[in-house]
């Protein structure tokens, strides 16, 4: 990585631990410059800390026009695959094409999956089933032989389970022991398996924006673990990820992907949350440097340089507090050539920006198993800038068994279907 212009070093700041104060933050702001780096898709040019002012514009959710949908680009065609679900937060598409919901929320979460068929194969939903209920704030979904493995905020259970189930029946087993306190709506815990189905991988968000509750807190927090079947062996797959979430394999490269939500409160254009690769034993920043070796002041009295020097530059930004949350490749055959092999993000939206970023799902296209610059592709969940108000909130992306994509609309229950015409 190679920085185009330099940002100025700050002269004393108090620790992390310890809030800035108005003159401290005015001080960082009139002597920082901002500062170029050379990500994936090119450079990307970063404000200073504190030179503009961090806000907060919560959204209202209101319901979705009688027959309006979100907006897809030319050539797609938009439909509700599935409502009336409670926070539908992630889906997941088992190896027999059942369609796994689970409904769940940082308050008065249902705390249930749901199972959805199509059992024709026309696209629309036959069957409807109550998979299981009683679950602790569960996210991510998985099937690896006669396993069933749910990840609810506390920890990773497995399940018995014979394909075709419609129901999960006792109370599991923890096979792995997670933190269940966080930070906002750092609850989610996401887990894929690898090509040969021997590993897990778990992702964990921070316990705080930026270890102001003190680091004793964050341990195996604001990672991606590796560990067995059995919950085994666990490893640091890779760390400094302020919020991971949405994880796949890259079909190109073999590379784990991720998309990470990064911290707040250094302003209202700062920092960028972005899609990255994943390296194995990698450390990404977080919360000591961003982008790289940026260091976030609020660490200047503990700025633990020899990690900082080690971050690593993640590979696409995709915009200011959009909370992006999911991510999958395309690797089906319905969508035209162009999309073959590109990432979609969705992007649950802003609560701390002055104008709402976010709120819709983009896509990345791949050239050769690399990034190209992200574009647009699902629209329309702002509803009105002036009066703060939304249709949904997007999450999860899924390539649904027929290759269209499903499309997790949280706040609304509702799970939107993009088809190519």
């Amino acid at each position: 990585m190679k920085y185009i212009t330099t940002l100025l070093c700050f002269a004393v700041l108090m620790s992390c631990k310890s809030k800035l104060s108005k003159e401290e933050k005015e001080t960082i702001a009139e002597t920082a410059s901002p500062v170029t780096v050379e990500t994936a898709i090119g450079p990307l040019t970063l404000e200073a800390p504190f030179s503009s002012k961090s806000v907060t514009k919560n959204s209202k959710v209101i319901a979705w026009p009688e027959g309006q949908t979100p907006l897809a680009p030319e050539g797609f065609k938009v439909t509700r695959f599935a409502d009336e679900l409670e926070h539908p937060r992630w889906t997941y598409i088992a190896p027999n094409n059942d369609i796994f919901v689970t409904e769940s929320n940082t308050k008065n979460s249902a705390n249930r999956i749901s199972l959805l068929r199509d059992n024709d194969n026309d696209g629309e939903i036959d069957e409807r089933f109550v998979f299981k209920e009683g679950l602790n704030q569960p996210f991510g979904m998985l099937i690896i032989n006669d396993t069933f493995y749910v990840a609810n905020t506390d920890g990773l259970y497995s399940f018995p389970y014979t394909e075709g189930d419609t129901s999960l029946k006792g109370e599991g087993t923890k096979i792995v022991e997670l933190s269940a306190s966080g930070y906002n709506n750092h609850w989610t815990r996401n887990i894929i398996t690898n090509k040969a189905k021997d590993k897990i991988y778990i992702s964990v968000g921070s316990a705080s924006n930026v270890g102001e509750q003190g680091m004793e807190k964050e341990d195996r927090r604001a990672t991606i673990l590796e560990v067995n079947l059995d919950g085994s062996g666990e490893i640091t797959y890779a760390s400094g990820l302020r919020n991971p979430v949405g994880m796949d394999w890259n079909p190109v490269t073999g590379e784990l992907w991720t998309a990470v939500n990064e911290r707040d409160k250094l302003g209202n254009n700062l920092v960028p949350d972005y899609i990255t690769s994943v390296k194995k034993g990698g450390w990404y920043g977080w919360p000591y440097s961003y982008y790289g070796q940026i260091n976030d002041p609020r660490w200047k009295d503990e700025p633990h340089q020899d990690l900082v020097d080690k971050a690593i530059m993640p590979d696409v930004p995709v915009g200011n507090h959009t909370a992006s949350l999911g991510l999958t490749f395309y690797t089906a055959d319905q969508f035209p050539e162009t999309y073959k092999n590109g990432a979609f993000v969705g992007q649950h939206g802003s609560w701390n920006r002055a104008e709402f970023s976010g709120y819709k799902v983009l896509y990345v296209p791949f050239n050769n198993g690399k990034p190209q610059k992200p574009q647009d592709f699902l629209t329309g969940f702002i509803a009105s800038e002036e009066e703060s108000t939304v249709y949904g909130r997007p999450v999860c992306v899924a390539v649904a068994p027929d290759g269209s994509l499903l499309v997790n609309d949280d706040d609304a229950g509702i799970i939107w279907k993009v088809s190519a015409k």
